[in-house]
């Protein structure tokens, strides 16, 4: 059970069209957007972070999803690993790629460009950051300085997620949880 538990969507009518983006995107109403109704300033502003961060820019999507789970897990964040992990499946990532994640370094599932992003995210996701000008030169040789700012800026937004919702233990949606399950 969340330590805040959200608001009902109808409490700040105000959202209701930032909340109708999130529904959208996620195909459900996420509990972690709906406790950040307590705060609508901090919403508002979030929302269009995550927006700009997931939704827009030059490195795929479906890539931004496995930096999020690399960062999610490494955080000890489980909430944020299923809805990174169940974002993944829905932009067409194969769940045997979702569950090899940790094993980028050896697995053929993934690309020489694919190891250097998912290396920097997990150094980066530890505490303190391990990431290393030897990463970075790897990134370097297969992404753009504006690629690069862009995989920084969803390591970082997973970040505040994971404190977010791990320490409020915000509670899982059905959809992300039985995504999550049939994981191995």
């Amino acid at each position: 059970m969340s330590r805040v538990p959200p608001l009902a969507a109808t409490t700040t009518p105000e959202l209701a069209p930032l909340l109708e983006q999130a529904e959208r995107a996620m195909g459900y109403l996420p509990n972690d957007v709906l406790s950040l109704c307590h705060w609508p300033e901090l919403l508002q502003s979030l929302g269009g972070l995550v927006h700009t961060v997931l939704q827009t820019g030059d490195v795929d999507p479906s890539l931004k999803r496995l930096i999020g789970i690399i960062s999610s897990r490494t955080q000890g964040c489980t909430y944020c690993t299923a809805h990174s992990s169940y974002g993944a499946s829905q932009l067409g990532v194969d769940a045997e790629k979702i569950n090899a994640v940790f094993e980028f370094e050896t697995s053929p599932l993934f690309t020489d460009a694919e190891r250097a992003v998912l290396r920097v995210a997990w150094h980066g996701a530890l505490q303190p950051s391990a990431v290393t000008d030897n990463d970075f030169e790897a990134l370097k040789a297969h992404f753009s300085e504006r690629e690069i700012v862009e995989i920084v800026a969803v390591l970082s937004l997973y970040g505040f997620l994971n404190r977010w919702n791990g320490t409020l233990q915000t509670e899982l949606e059905p959809a992300p949880a039985a995504f999550a399950a049939s994981l191995t």
